[in-house]
């Protein structure tokens, strides 16, 4: 069985939700995870926060716009009255349910609830559509086994538990339809894997029924050497490691979810990268294999704030550097690079939302000098301790920008540099320039 994931921008239109059986091959078992439709979770996050702030009315007329869109959506995707009025009957649940969260008392409950539809009506619509058309599909609720911890980590082995036998339940049928990015925590409260959560759904799912391949549709044809919104002439990479996509994920590659491959990875299932707009398009194929002796791709991750701590305490000290991670730990903030010196550390963030607690903190081990406005340039191939060569190839790409930090070695996958952001894009084009 395939796990089939569309994103989005795939079901961002009544013509484009259609199109989808163009891809669906309904004569195979497959498990479909749908996004909600394109745009609309960054209008459930707005509703949220007119909620957040007590402003009702404000949250009343953004449901009503919201809802003023899904109903000119249905009339597209239903030919027949009697299944237009099945799509009426979806909207105006869900929309119901919206609205009646002004008679609550708001909370982080309440505003995964909200959250949570997007998701709800893209998966119902379509199920309504495939039955219209008649083509026989289940709707399986993603609420019923996508669980996370009391760490917020997915079980695995919850999904095998309660997934599998949903799917035995119907064994005529072939196409499974469920929700991504929405899942119950740890207190059977409706919650979500994050945002971009749905490559981590369909992962979850590969990795919970061993499905023989996890396909992730977009609207890009498979992740490129570079961003092709910055640099012209990019093209699709054919084959990654795990590991390799991994790093390109976490640092900036936005086509697929940087959590999404480890589950894969550990029980070994292909994931594929495809592009909804153009099926035959052999996008990017990611398994446990490598190519060697390559450089793959540029990424770039924003937002970043480098924070250098300067102390003569550190040199030959014990435990330096675990008291250091611990302020960070303590404020649960993720580092991202770290260079060390015998008097000095410089490392990356990228949440400041706890910056100015960390920095109080921090300065008890010495002086401290904050640069905000950075970015990180990720390079991904093989550099592996055996190989020549490619480091220098990197850094000569980049001898004319002024570099904060380099980070080599820690990978045999990555090597990263830091920038100023106002560098980035002279940053990708010359290393695109200089290694493809």
């Amino acid at each position: 069985m395939k796990v089939l994931k569309f994103g989005g921008t795939s079901v961002g239109s009544p013509e484009r939700m259609k199109n989808l059986l163009d891809i669906i091959d309904a004569s195979e078992r497959q498990v479909v995870v749908l996004s909600a439709v394109s745009g609309t979770t960054n209008s459930l996050v707005e509703i949220g926060q007119a909620y957040l702030v007590g402003d009702k009315t404000k949250a009343a007329s953004l449901i009503s716009a919201l809802k003023a869109k899904y109903e000119i959506f249905i009339k597209d995707l239903f030919a027949k009255p009697e299944f237009l009025e099945q799509g009426k009957e979806v909207i105006d649940y869900h929309f119901s349910l919206l609205s009646s969260i002004a008679n609550d008392l708001f909370t982080p409950v309440e505003e995964k609830i909200i959250l949570a539809q997007g998701e709800l009506l893209s998966t119902t619509l379509y199920h309504v559509y495939l039955k219209e058309i008649g083509v026989p599909s289940v709707l399986l609720p993603a609420l019923d086994f996508m669980k996370t911890d009391e760490d917020n980590e997915p079980v695995v082995d919850y999904i095998t538990s309660h997934l599998i036998p949903l799917l035995e339940k119907s064994p005529d049928n072939n196409l499974f339809i469920t929700q991504g990015y929405i899942c119950r925590n740890a207190f059977g409260e409706i919650d979500n894997l994050r945002r971009g959560g749905s490559d981590y759904t369909a992962s979850l799912i590969g990795a919970g029924i061993r499905s023989e391949e996890v396909q992730i549709w977009t609207d890009i044809d498979g992740m490129h050497n570079n961003d092709p919104r910055i640099v012209q002439g990019t093209k699709p990479i054919a084959q990654l490691s795990f590991d390799e996509a991994a790093e390109l994920a976490y640092f900036g590659a936005k086509i697929l979810h940087p959590q999404s491959v480890f589950p894969a990875q550990k029980y070994k299932i292909p994931v594929r990268l495809l592009n909804t707009m153009d099926p035959q398009a052999k996008g990017t194929l990611i398994t446990n294999d490598s190519e060697k002796n390559q450089i793959k791709s540029i990424a770039a991750k924003d937002g970043i704030t480098a924070v250098k701590i300067n102390s003569s305490r550190m040199l030959l000290a014990y435990g330096f550097l675990r008291r250091v991670f611990e302020v960070f730990e303590r404020y649960k903030t993720s580092i991202d690079m770290i260079t060390t010196s015998e008097v000095a550390v410089s490392l990356t963030i990228d949440d400041t939302t706890h910056l100015a607690e960390i920095l109080g903190e921090l300065k008890a081990f010495g002086d401290v000098e904050v640069d905000a406005d950075h970015t990180i340039i990720c390079v991904v191939g093989d550099f592996a301790a055996d190989k020549h060569g490619f480091g220098s190839r990197v850094l000569e790409a980049l001898k004319h920008l002024p570099l904060r930090m380099i980070s080599y070695g820690g990978s045999n996958h990555n090597l990263s540099v830091l920038v100023k952001t106002e560098d980035k894009v002279e940053a990708l084009r010359s290393l695109h320039s200089r290694l493809f």
